[in-house]
């Protein structure tokens, strides 16, 4: 169906639809995914960076329904940045085709006014750098009777509005869109920002990470927990954003983390500070929850960073297991979160005093979300634990590591004493990311778009590790594809890159042991498993492994914000340290 016919269908369509059930509704598939298809097919060979996606809302109909195209350059979110939407009156009397903005972060700035102000001054500062602006003047009217619809309405540098019944035909429409893309590419390939005014939305790089659980491995002193406090800080939020635990060692089951019912009477829930904090991460994500669901995820919202300092001073597969057991079910399916509870509903549904106020929900959308369906993990939350491998400490199972992103902070993270007192290489700032089950169309982006290089490497890899403890199931090759369309390799050097630090961050870390446990029955004799794989990265990861080959660092840029791209690869020194500490000890082990 042409695109007229779809804009066309949508207006005719759309206030009976809002009468009736939102779940597998036609107009909401033609929002979500046939309209979305379409521009992709559309703009696909000039504008493969985009990232089209529509809403109808969540739970329930929006007041007006979109669809945003969005230059992952400058922005991950309608929430914040700029980017082209299509936005559907209320009334189903049209659409319009805007330059918006995310209002989101503006409104948390500098409020209402003074987000309408700024808001102002971008569209202006826009209009003037980019004259074909000009025709694109058509006052934004969507009918709305809510005050998220109305902020389209100035959220916007320009925009043409179609009039239902005498929307232009698919090339009327088509040159519309790609002029309007032209002048979108056009800001993505601005150097200085600033010079717009856009200066926090789109000045801050942000890049995604394939997990929102990390273990931050180190010897101590290196600065790991000063490291995610950065990364807070980063996001200029002040401090709410960050929550330090410290583990104790008698930690030995969840309550410690996420409370308990007191012993005394029986009727208190003991809330903890990890809980309030999570509970407060919900509070800014979902800002529209109620019994039936979360409503809009505003998901343009900072990381909440939770450090649980010196993490396996217990036992972490005790305290840590409902977390562990929940993060495998969290789920993004067409912009909709789903999660298991981390906390069960039947908590609330207990004759407490006053668990409301113990928990500190002051909203009342909240609380009827909680007590209907338990608290969820918020997608906007990051566990970080930082771990140091002593003899006071407790090792990892597979269980964890499979789950977890593991950094070797001091091969991410290095610390350099001869800079010391100038300049040194900086972090850069790390989001959580929406996406939780890659499929093909997350790798369009990459230089490996259907995945097949990414496939071969890991099978080549899990080769080597079958029939030994290390053996790699399906959940890692979710995860290696994640990290391919979080990371969004340009070329073989990057992906192999990527590739990489998969070894570095999921792999390797779950091999350990003796010269026995380590060693391969091959046709030709006993070989070991850490020479086998230094082998397959030797023919595999040519670009990057071979001598004086370098690459592109994906977590580090130097000082004054440029990339660095000349480190070695790291899981190539990696496997000979271990190979070495196998020689000197006759046993080894990933850890530092």
């Amino acid at each position: 169906m042409s695109l007229n016919k779809l804009f066309e269908e949508v207006c005719e369509k759309w206030i009976s639809a809002t009468t009736e059930s939102i779940k597998s509704h036609p107009v909401a598939s033609l929002i979500r995914n046939t309209i979305p298809s379409e521009l992709n097919r559309l703009v696909s060979e000039t504008n493969s960076d985009l990232d089209i996606k529509g809403s109808v809302g969540q739970g329930g109909w929006a007041n007006v329904p979109w669809i945003s195209l969005l230059n992952k350059k400058l922005t991950s979110s309608t929430q914040s940045g700029v980017y082209p939407v299509y936005l559907f009156k209320a009334d189903g009397t049209g659409v319009y085709l805007s330059l918006g903005f995310g209002t989101t972060e503006l409104e948390k700035r500098y409020g209402k006014k003074g987000a309408i102000k700024e808001a102002k001054t971008w569209a202006g500062d826009l209009r003037k750098r980019f004259l074909a602006l000009a025709d694109w003047n058509s006052p934004i009217k969507l009918a709305s009777n809510t005050d998220r619809g109305n902020t389209y309405e100035w959220a916007s540098a320009g925009a043409k509005f179609y009039d239902a019944g005498e929307i232009p035909d698919d090339n009327e429409l088509e040159k519309d869109l790609k002029e309007l893309l032209n002048i979108y590419e056009k800001i993505a390939k601005i150097e200085n920002v600033s010079t717009l005014n856009i200066k926090n939305d789109l000045a801050i790089k942000l890049t995604m990470l394939p997990k929102p659980f990390i273990l931050l491995a180190g010897i101590s002193g290196t600065g790991k927990t000063r490291f995610v406090r950065e990364q807070a800080i980063a996001h200029k939020v002040g401090d709410i954003n960050f929550c330090q635990i410290p583990v104790r060692p008698d930690w030995h089951e969840p309550s410690d983390l996420l409370g308990y019912v007191s012993r005394i009477s029986g009727t208190k829930y003991i809330a903890t500070k990890a809980l309030k904090f999570i509970i407060d991460a919900w509070r800014t994500v979902a800002p529209n929850a109620d019994k039936d669901g979360m409503g809009d995820l505003d998901l343009s919202v900072p990381p909440y960073w939770l450090c649980l300092d010196e993490m396996n001073l217990a036992p972490v597969e005790q305290y840590f297991a409902d977390y562990l057991s929940v993060l495998e079910s969290r789920k993004f399916d067409n912009n909709v979160y789903t999660c298991e509870p981390l906390l069960d509903k039947s908590i609330f549904q207990m004759k407490f005093e006053d668990l409301q106020a113990d928990l500190g929900i002051n909203e009342d959308g909240l609380w009827d979300y909680f007590s209907h369906h338990g608290i969820p993990l918020p997608p906007n939350l990051i566990v970080a634990g930082t771990v140091n491998m002593d003899e006071t400490t407790h090792g990892f199972s597979r269980k964890v590591i499979d789950r977890a992103f593991t950094l070797d902070f001091g091969e991410f993270f290095p610390n350099d004493y001869q800079k010391f007192f100038v300049d040194q290489d900086v972090p850069k700032v790390f989001t959580y990311s929406q996406l939780t089950h890659a499929t093909q169309s997350d790798l369009s982006n990459s230089i490996d778009v259907d995945g097949s290089k990414t496939v071969a490497f890991l099978e080549s890899i899990n080769d080597v590790l079958k029939q030994t403890p290390f053996e790699l199931a399906y959940r890692a090759l979710n995860e290696l594809l994640l990290h391919v369309a979080c990371f969004n390799p340009q070329d073989d050097n990057e992906l192999q890159a990527v590739w990489d630090d998969f070894l570095m961050t999921k792999v390797l870390p779950r091999i350990d042991g003796d010269e026995d446990k380590l060693r391969l029955v091959h046709p030709n004799g006993p070989v070991n498993l850490l020479d086998t794989l230094a082998e397959i990265l030797k023919s595999n990861m040519s670009e990057i492994c071979a001598d004086g080959k370098v690459r592109k660092d994906f977590f580090r840029n130097t000082h004054d914000d440029q990339q660095i791209d000349n480190i070695p690869c790291r899981s190539r020194k990696k496997i000979g340290w271990m190979k070495n500490r196998l020689e000197a000890n006759t046993f080894t082990s990933f850890w530092p």
